[in-house]
This record gives structure tokens, C-alpha cells and sequence, in this order.
């Protein structure tokens, strides 16, 4: 913990004086990419959830963003691809545990825990994804997000990143959650353990979370643990007539711990006109 305090305040120190750095700079660097490390093994992570909030470590942001200050563009040919980026992928998948299917990458600097499986899709830095999860074909997991373990993120998912400003709260996934094909959860929303968001479902801090029983808005941009939640829209009235704007509608509660049924989901879900 002490060397992860003296890194902080290195970090802070060439905070101050972001404007003067660039690729030029070795020492700057060599210390930036040190906290990189730390985000890339795991030994840190940007945000840490907690069931009163998200703890926000604003110095792992500051890093991110130093980095590609320090960092020139360099070109990178794979086979008959080239690429120029400031920032590596991941490598040594293997020996962490995690298997990347053809099409997949994963930005340095991002956290992949044994037993994630990655199919074609993208995972950018600053994020952390849990073990076991299956970030599906097409999702992309944005900088930042923290996405726990046993969720999956199903075809074409959109988790949003939130880098700036350092203080910003990314998107959390918690675990044991299921996230339906084409949903999109952005600008810091958080899905609650358990829950399952019907496809489609779009999730961010504007919008409405409404039981669907009572018609009481539970929150913004939060679904609670253990729901099912699909995306929905009620009417408002403007001078200019009447309009419906989004909204997420939790139709059902689910037992808590229970591992999900994808057939009864399912089964639920065509009821509202949806699927997960």
C-alpha cells in the first residue's frame, strides 16, 4: 500500500504540471506506466463499488490520462493489418486465464480476471472485467467500466467509458448480471447484482428507473439487484404537444442469489415484447 501512495503522489505531481509533458519526457513516463501496470495486473483498479456508491481513485484516472500524453503513435502490423496507437494490447492471455476468440482485443492497461471469455469484441483501458463473465461478439466494454464477475454481456452490448473528468464515476456491472443484445449502459449508470436488462434497453443517469407495480421511479440510471428491467417510454406533455421519452420498467423481481433460468427469462421477457 505504501509504494501504491508513493506512486499517487508522483501521479499528482505530474498532474500539476500536465501541460509541460510529453513524449519526450522518460522519467514522467517510466512512472506513468507504472501505474498502468498495476490497472493491467489487477493489483489496482480505478473505480471500487460499494453498496453505498462508487469509490472513484481519481490518480489511476490521471494516469490514464498522462499516459497518452507521454506516449508517441507507433504503428503495429499484424498479418496483413496495420494499426497506429499510442497504447499496446494485452498480451500473454493464456497465462492469465482468458480466452480470446479471433476478432477480440483488449487494450494494455485493462483487467482481465481468469475465466473471462472474449469473443469478438473490445475491452479498453482502465476497464476490469470479472472472472468468468463473457463479454460477447460485438460488445465493447468502454474505459474504465468495472464489470463483475459471471455477468454476460451479449451481442453488441455498448458499455460506455467515462474517463474525464478524473472524478467521473465509470459504468458499474455487478455481478451474476445478464445485459440483453444491443443494450447500451453509459455516463456512469450501474446495473445491480442479479439483474437482467431486456435487449435493447438503453441506461444511462437521465434515465427513469420506474416499478413497473407501483409506478414509483426508483431511481436514475441505477437498476436495483436481482430484477428484470426492460426499456420502456411515458408520456409527457410539452407546449409543442405530446411526447414519450425513455425509460427502464423493472417488471419483475427475482429471487436473490438464484442463479438465471435463461428459458424462464425468457418466458418472461416475450410477455413484455422483448428478450434477453
Amino acid at each position: 500500500m505504501s509504494d501504491h501512495q508513493d506512486l499517487q503522489s508522483e501521479i499528482e505531481a505530474l498532474w500539476a504540471r500536465a501541460d509541460q509533458l510529453g513524449p519526450g519526457d522518460a522519467k514522467a513516463r517510466a512512472t506513468v506506466e507504472s501505474a498502468i501496470d498495476l490497472l493491467d495486473r489487477g493489483e489496482a483498479q480505478v473505480a471500487e463499488p460499494g453498496p453505498e456508491g462508487t469509490r472513484v481513485h481519481e490518480w489511476l484516472k490521471k494516469a490514464i490520462l498522462l499516459v497518452f500524453r507521454l506516449r508517441a503513435i507507433e504503428t503495429t502490423e499484424l498479418g496483413p493489418f496495420e494499426f497506429a496507437d499510442k497504447l499496446p494490447l494485452k498480451r500473454d492471455f493464456a497465462r492469465a486465464g482468458v480466452r480470446v476468440v479471433p476478432g477480440a482485443s483488449a487494450r494494455w492497461g485493462s483487467y482481465l480476471a481468469p475465466g473471462v471469455v472474449l469473443m469478438p469484441s473490445y475491452v479498453n483501458i482502465g476497464a476490469r472485467v470479472g472472472e468468468e463473465t463473457m463479454v460477447d461478439t460485438w460488445a465493447t466494454v468502454g474505459s474504465c467500466a468495472q464489470i463483475g464477475a459471471r455477468v454476460h454481456l451479449s451481442g453488441g452490448v455498448g458499455i460506455g467509458g467515462v474517463l474525464e473528468p478524473p472524478n467521473a464515476t465509470p459504468v458499474v456491472v455487478e455481478d451474476d448480471a445478464l445485459i440483453g443484445s444491443r443494450c447500451m449502459v453509459t455516463q456512469g449508470a450501474r446495473v445491480g447484482r442479479g439483474a437482467v436488462l431486456g435487449e435493447g434497453t438503453i441506461l444511462n443517469p437521465t434515465i427513469p428507473v420506474i416499478d413497473a407495480e407501483t409506478g414509483v421511479e426508483l431511481s436514475r440510471g441505477v437498476v436495483p439487484a436481482w430484477t428484470v428491467a426492460v426499456s420502456a417510454s411515458r408520456r409527457r406533455e410539452y407546449p409543442g404537444g405530446e411526447f414519450f421519452l425513455p425509460c427502464v420498467l423493472v417488471i419483475r423481481r427475482l429471487t436473490e442469489g438464484e442463479r438465471h433460468d435463461k428459458a424462464q427469462l425468457n418466458a418472461v421477457l416475450r410477455e413484455h415484447g422483448v428478450s434477453a
